[in-house]
């Protein structure tokens, strides 16, 4: 049965809770005000808080607020009135798990209980889940709360203990390298090498050389033997980023490698036994990419043995307050900077179209421009899109002389894929197209351009 803590200013409401309760075999403490049931949280730990919002010296959402940010939060239930439902759902939004309205319904605050229940049990075993993982990695970058990014990550510790191909899809900014190091550090793998290589960075008549290594001669500027990744990370975990990015060519060199796991440098004859895991990431549609003769299927069923598809920021709002103040605290700035309600609001209602990547450049900013005070929905307000951008409308200066619409057009694709990290969905979703409509237009623009 649950520990609960109930939070009300008036007895009769505190007394007539807790008899329901314990008639179920939970078992009840009682608080008068906010202030009182937080100095029995800080000792105590609770299943569950059902208060009320309207108390003296610490109201309900205040106590919300003060509760959600320790370590391990428990769920909050408010006590409403019809008349102010509207601020248990808004205070919904800011973390509580439900609201009871009065007068109570027995049935449904037993309902409301056992559901609550249920996600401080899931939230007990979150932070187990964490604290695993942060002891694994030996890093807390990798924060969340999201239902979403707590299947990522128990899905990341269960394919880190085998030796398996991963291969991590999602937008450009989620952290693709970020959950590669994780499985890398929770894995037998972690007292040898974690390697990164970005695919997508290295020109294609050098890749073979990064990936395999060279002899000396083999080539003009070859003056030493050189050892390749492939070697470096041997008994670790070699990263290949933007795999998507690999010639054909490439591609059919690296496939033998992982069949044989033996790799010949360039201008060597030697075969070289390598044992390393891969991991790969992408932000491209292998699938696509497979259907157009740009990737090899028989790569791509060898690295796609467990796929992991990290949320985009967008589907994991739960997390921005969380990520906002793990960046405020990681950029070292002064301990009492805080973001006001306004300032996470802001951040909430932001498309974020760059995922954690540009949260982490926003906040910064933030920082910055707020010098000596709180960050505010005003400091963010280089976010906020103009009223008539928010109902649809553009203003755009029309000169004189007039425009070129197609070179409109063409800027407004190139900014939108500045703004999404060079990811085609993201960019396309800016521009209200599809994907394959964006793609379009794209190879007319270069053709024209």
């Amino acid at each position: 049965m649950a520990h609960i803590l109930v939070v009300d200013d008036e007895d009769r409401m505190r007394h007539l809770l807790s008899i329901m309760l314990e008639r179920k075999g939970h078992r009840v403490d009682q608080a008068g005000d906010g202030l009182e049931a937080l100095e029995r949280v800080r000792s105590t730990p609770f299943d569950m808080i059902i208060t009320d919002i309207k108390m003296p010296r610490m109201d309900g959402t205040a106590l919300l607020e003060k509760v959600m940010e320790m370590d391990l939060p428990c769920p909050v239930v408010f006590i409403t009135a019809f008349a102010t439902v509207e601020s248990a759902v808004e205070a919904m939004r800011k973390g509580a798990a439900d609201y009871i309205t009065k007068p109570f319904d027995e049935d449904r605050i037993l309902l409301t209980v056992e559901r609550t229940f249920k996600i401080s049990r899931i939230m007990a075993e979150n932070k187990d889940l964490r604290q695993e993982l942060r002891k694994a990695a030996g890093s807390e970058d990798i924060v969340y709360r999201s239902p979403s990014m707590t299947h990522v990550m128990e899905l990341a510790l269960k394919v880190s203990k085998s030796d398996s191909a991963v291969l991590i899809h999602g937008e450009s900014g989620t952290g693709k390298e970020l959950l590669a190091s994780y499985i890398h550090y929770a894995s037998p793998r972690s007292k040898n090498r974690f390697v990164p290589v970005n695919c997508a960075a290295i020109s294609a008549n050098l890749i073979e050389s990064e990936l395999f290594g060279h002899e000396k001669g083999s080539f003009t500027g070859a003056h030493r033997r050189v050892m390749g990744k492939f070697e470096y990370a041997s008994g670790g975990t070699l990263f290949l980023d933007e795999i998507g990015d690999l010639s054909l060519e490439a591609q059919a060199k690296l496939l033998r490698a992982l069949q044989e796991k033996k790799i010949q440098r360039v201008g060597g004859n030697e075969e070289i036994p390598v044992d390393v895991r891969i991991i790969c990431a992408t932000n491209r549609d292998l699938n696509g990419l497979v259907e157009t003769g740009r990737f090899r299927q028989d790569l791509l069923f060898r690295i796609n043995v467990f796929p992991i598809t990290p949320p985009p920021l967008r589907e994991r709002r739960d997390d921005v307050p969380l990520l906002a103040s793990h960046f405020l605290s990681r950029l070292g700035g002064r301990p009492d900077v805080q973001l006001t309600g306004g300032a996470v609001r802001v951040l909430m209602e932001y498309p974020w179209p760059g995922n954690v990547r540009e949260l982490a450049n926003i906040v910064e900013r933030a920082m910055i421009l707020a010098g000596d005070h709180p960050i505010t929905a005003q400091t963010l307000s280089f976010l906020n899109r103009s009223d008539a951008a928010a109902n649809g409308e553009m203003e755009w200066p029309l000169p004189a002389e007039g425009v070129s619409l197609d070179k409109v057009v063409h800027d407004l694709a190139k900014k939108a894929l500045k703004a999404s990290g060079n990811n085609q969905t993201a960019a396309a979703r800016l521009l209200g197209l599809t994907r394959a409509k964006f793609r379009v237009l794209l190879r007319r623009l270069d053709r024209e351009f």
